[in-house]
Formats: structure tokens, C-alpha cells, sequence
């Protein structure tokens, strides 16, 4: 199935114990999960996302311990470069990303997780 076909996707790795805590703060039977580390980001997926942040920089893991290896030649200065980062590598992308409905939800900030609670409740 598609990840369009879903209307509460929850993009995490399941490595991450920050991840694994907002996950047990949310209501889990409307979510898709998507371990990102098993399941990378596809082309289309990548795109269904961006359609919502309408920036690959906003979906970008700037605490990635991958680009941190890189040289300042290789780090990503557009947008070009981050969609191109976000297909290479899984750890690129930062989490959670939780799309519900026709909003997205990017990172861990309390702010963010507490708009994301609100919205999901509203949508029950």
C-alpha cells in the first residue's frame, strides 16, 4: 500500500528511546509505523512528505552522525542536496515524522508533540 494511502503515518527509528517515548505518549491504533531503518524512504515517499513541509531542509537530521564525516565540500547547501541525502541514508531524516492527515509533524520539540497530541485527538 502506498504511504499516501494512510492518513497517520509515524515515521521513527526504533533504535531511538526519544522516538519510543513520544510513540507510547500517542493514541498507537490510527498510526502507521514506519521504522525507518527497515523500511528506508523511498523516492515517493520522500516526495509525499515534502508535499506537506514543502522543504527537504526542514525533514533534514542536521545531528546525523553521518554528516558530521563529511567534508564541508559534501554537506548539503540546497534542497537539491538534502532530498539527495534523505534517499542515501535513513539517518538523515529527522524524528519522528508523523503526518496526520494534511499536517506534518517534524522532530521532538514538547511544543511540537503537544500540537501533535491535539491534533490526533481532534481527529478521533
Amino acid at each position: 500500500m502506498p504511504i499516501h494511502d494512510k492518513k497517520y503515518t509515524f515515521f521513527y527509528l526504533k533504535s531511538c528511546d526519544t522516538c519510543l517515548k513520544i510513540l507510547k505518549q500517542l493514541p498507537q491504533k490510527k498510526l502507521n509505523l514506519v521504522n525507518i531503518k527497515e523500511y528506508p524512504l523511498k523516492a515517493e515517499q520522500l516526495e509525499y512528505l515534502h508535499s506537506f513541509s514543502h522543504s527537504y531542509e526542514s525533514l533534514f537530521n542536521f545531528r546525523a552522525q553521518k554528516l558530521k564525516l563529511l567534508t564541508a565540500q559534501e554537506k548539503p547547501v540546497g534542497e537539491e542536496d538534502f532530498k539527495k541525502y534523505l534517499l542515501e541514508d535513513y539517518t538523515y531524516l529527522k524524528r519522528p515524522v508523523i503526518v496526520v492527515e494534511d499536517k506534518i509533524f517534524i522532530g521532538n520539540s514538547p511544543q511540537n508533540i503537544e500540537q501533535l497530541k491535539i491534533e490526533l485527538l481532534a481527529n478521533e
